[in-house]
């Protein structure tokens, strides 16, 4: 128990300093809030919107004459945080011919999602701390730890697994590299290594690929990872502009100017963003990447062809950047522009060769709540404006599916749910709402007419399933409310923590309960069954030791058999009856 407040107090106590130090610098720069990078060797189409720099002389200018913060300011990209703060969280949905296996909970069939777990049916790649795990799984009597990567100076942010080969993705920092007007820079790198774990007991070092910037984001398509990275884009006094950089066994190269890619127009500060394409499987192929100079990249989704990246315009409009991509090419094809913000990725969606977005904006002081419908130039062909059943509603989640958006927004703890037609991208509707207790926060399908929700009454986290048959009335046909003085669980902010199986009549979720006065916390997951007749708690499994508390951040099942995943362990219990079954230490 001890070692473990240790730890925590330290890394709680750098993230503190860290976050001190980043809103020190928000402050003295007007509010900023930064992101990205680019660049790709081969050609490509430039559009009359998205241009490329002819020289560092226009790339300077460019930065003087648009940017409110044209010097050096701090950036931290949206995983630095949560690795120096918190630790981080799966779903499912594969088969193979031995046995039946969750997979990560992904947005969009066919584009895999970085994650901190992994499994292939037999094996687990388990994320803990600066380690790499490999873990023999299946069958539970032969469960072990067969090998350890292990990253002293590099904190790895999510993994993918291909056959045999492991791609790990990481973040380095540098702190402090200068102290300069009155605020701390700090250097960042993002890396990929791909390793051969073909022999799972001795895994293999095949390639790298080392980018200057925060790691912000990444999906998987057949043997290629796609990953965007993001760096502020300043201008020393001296006149000096930095650049993204690559780090070879060679030296480091600079992006030249005129690699990187812009559109005109004016922000209160920019960053480099940088789509890599690394290929997994041929290690003689060396990646390829592009930059475009945007603003902060807020969210990113994609589709089996496009990587959309949204960032925010004068605290009001979202800029969308759509980028082809195919194997080894990323080319950037189009730019748009909705009024308000997206809240996640689950608020944009690609579909019939339409882009669909949900979004937020502050109207005369009040929210407001949007949906768009964009062709694939990024020009708005259908929209609705202030969806809302009650004055000033926030946004808590969006879901797109086929031909319906499902948005769920509150007001004092109340929470419409709207069923939206999308089908007639000229003219989306709303088709039925229902009011609710509470609000949700992340919506996920059961099948074609029911919605599995996931949200919060009052101080206890609530699960619910929405009928939609009938779209002009839905219905919440059942719930569980998980009591206590207060409960939490991580899948309202981490899909990857959801873990869902229709056929097998499985949900299960981390799951902490808060107690009155002085008793402690329990930590531990929630297994319930659920069918359209039954949502009913199974049991319910902890990793907790002694004094010692663990928080469960991922599940997944292989075979008959539960794997709970938390930083101390992996514990497998039966799917039947929860019995447990063993246990693989991770250190």
């Amino acid at each position: 128990m001890q070692k473990e407040i240790k730890k925590r107090t330290y890394v709680y106590g750098f993230a503190a300093i860290l976050l001190a130090i980043l809103l020190g610098s928000l402050c003295y720069n007007l509010g900023v809030n930064p992101q990205f990078g680019e660049h790709q060797p081969s050609p490509s189409t430039e559009t009359s919107i998205i241009k490329r720099f002819t020289s560092i002389n226009e790339l300077r200018s460019f930065l003087r004459n648009t940017s409110v913060v044209p010097g050096e300011f701090l950036f931290l990209g949206p995983w630095d945080a949560k690795i120096l703060a918190v630790p981080l969280r799966p779903e499912l949905e594969v088969y193979t011919a031995k046995v039946e296996y969750s997979t990560t909970n992904i947005q969009v069939a066919g584009v895999d999602e970085a994650d901190i777990v992994k499994t292939d049916g037999e094996y687990i790649y388990v994320v803990s701390g600066n380690n790499i795990s490999i873990l023999k799984a299946y069958p539970p009597e032969e469960a072990g730890l067969l090998s350890k990567i292990v990253y002293n100076d590099t904190f790895p942010v999510g993994i993918f697994v291909s056959g045999d080969r492991l791609a790990v993705l990481g973040c380095e920092y540098f702190i402090p590299l200068r102290f300069y007007y009155g605020f701390y820079y700090i250097n960042f790198k993002t890396h990929i290594d791909l390793y051969d774990v073909s022999n799972k007991t001795n895994p293999i070092f095949l390639k790298n690929f080392t980018i200057s910037g925060s790691y912000f984001n990444s999906r998987m398509i057949g043997d290629y990872v796609y990953f965007v990275v993001s760096q502020p884009a300043y201008i020393f006094p001296d006149g000096t502009v930095i650049l993204p950089k690559i780090y070879t066994k060679e030296g480091i190269r600079e992006i030249d100017a005129t690699q990187i890619y812009y559109y005109n127009a004016s922000d209160e500060y920019y960053l480099y963003t940088t789509i890599v394409a690394f290929n997994m499987q041929n290690v003689t192929e060396e990646a390829t990447y592009k930059t475009i100079m945007l603003g902060g990249a807020s969210c990113m989704y994609v589709s089996l062809n496009n990587i959309y990246i949204t960032f925010r315009e004068n605290y009001q409009n979202t800029t969308i950047y759509r980028i082809r991509i195919e194997n080894s090419t990323i080319t950037p094809e189009a730019i748009g522009n909705v009024l308000g913000q997206p809240l996640n990725q689950f608020s944009m969606d690609e579909y019939n060769g339409y882009f669909r977005i949900a979004t937020s904006e502050w109207v005369n002081g009040n929210i407001q709540n949007n949906l768009f419908i964009l062709d694939m130039n990024l020009s708005i062909i259908g929209k609705l404006e202030n969806i809302t059943l009650a004055f000033n509603e926030h946004m808590d989640s969006a879901r797109f599916m086929g031909n319906r958006c499902y948005l769920a927004t509150s007001v004092v703890q109340r929470d419409p749910f709207f069923v939206i037609d999308v089908e007639n991208a000229s003219e989306p509707k709303v088709l039925g709402y229902l009011k609710i207790q509470g609000f949700t926060s992340y919506l996920h399908s059961y099948d074609e007419n029911h919605i599995i929700g996931l949200g919060v009454d009052g101080r206890n986290v609530k699960i619910s399933i929405y009928d939609v048959s009938n779209v002009t009335a839905p219905k919440n046909i059942t719930e569980y409310k998980i009591e206590g003085y207060w409960s939490d669980t991580l899948a309202l902010t981490e899909h990857k923590a959801f873990l869902f199986d229709k056929a097998k009549e499985l949900l299960a979720i981390p799951v902490t309960i808060y107690y009155q006065e002085y008793k402690l916390p329990w930590y531990g997951a929630y297994v319930f069954k659920i069918n359209l007749e039954e949502l009913a708690l199974r049991g319910n499994v902890t990793h907790q030791e002694n004094d010692a508390y663990y928080y469960i951040t991922r599940m997944l099942y292989i075979d008959y058999v539960l794997y709970t995943v938390s930083d101390l362990k992996v514990q497998m219990n039966s799917l039947v009856d929860l019995e447990f079954r063993g246990e693989i230490k991770l250190r």
